[in-house]
């Protein structure tokens, strides 16, 4: 399963690539106002400067809601970098994008799913990736593990390429679920991926072997 960052951080991401465990990012607007970072000028600026510290995938969202809008901003995105897959929305207009991208060598990745119906769309018109957002079904009291278990069936069975980025990830515990459940990607905050290093009997285990050491160098 590929670990991506949910980020625009740049220090953010340096540190998950040093870590050794960094596949791609994940950002949007509003990460890039999180930063400081407004403007259309500035924000495909700062996607540049992702893009030259990560090798992997970098998602780039689209603001517009039109089909001719969608493809305008999304070429304009893709030719930032090659690494550049344009995130869309999955509404009428963002699936006839989907596939005007798939026909045209565009990377993309489909956002905002919250059902097997969409994931199917998605797929058919040609994402290579699909993002359900697992802790905003949690919230309304459904389990988003469920839907990444069943599109990982109908994937599948049907033999479709999509890669599913379980998105919206709260905790490391998500991590490891989603990995169960046949993710092919999670995005999440560097802290859910930091937090599968802890464990208490680790830190027992470590601190009674340095305890040892020291004994055994006195």
């Amino acid at each position: 399963m590929k670990f991506f960052i949910d980020t625009a951080n740049i220090d953010q991401i340096k540190e998950a690539k040093d870590l050794g465990v960094l596949d791609g990012v994940t950002t949007n607007p509003s990460l890039m106002a999180k930063e400081g970072i407004t403007g259309t000028k500035n924000i495909r600026n700062h996607y540049a400067k992702i893009c030259d510290v990560v090798d992997g995938d970098v998602s780039a969202e689209v603001i517009s809601v039109d089909f001719e809008g969608i493809v305008n901003e999304g070429k304009e995105l893709a030719s930032i970098a090659d690494n550049i897959v344009v995130k869309v929305p999955m509404i009428k207009e963002g699936v006839k994008a989907l596939r005007w991208f798939s026909d045209h060598g565009i990377k993309t990745n489909c956002t905002l799913v919250f059902s097997a119906g969409q994931a199917i769309l998605a797929a058919k018109a040609g994402a290579n990736y699909l993002s359900p957002f697992i802790g905003r079904i949690d919230d309304i009291n459904w389990e988003g593990m469920d839907l990444i278990r069943q599109i990982a069936e109908i994937y599948a069975i049907q033999d479709f390429d999509t890669e599913i980025l379980a998105a919206s990830i709260r905790s490391s515990k998500h991590i490891v679920d989603a990995a169960i459940s046949g993710a092919d990607v999670v995005t999440c905050p560097l802290s859910s991926i930091t937090g599968l290093l802890k464990h208490p009997l680790t830190d027992i285990g470590l601190e009674k072997f340095l305890a040892d050491y020291k004994k055994g160098n006195e």
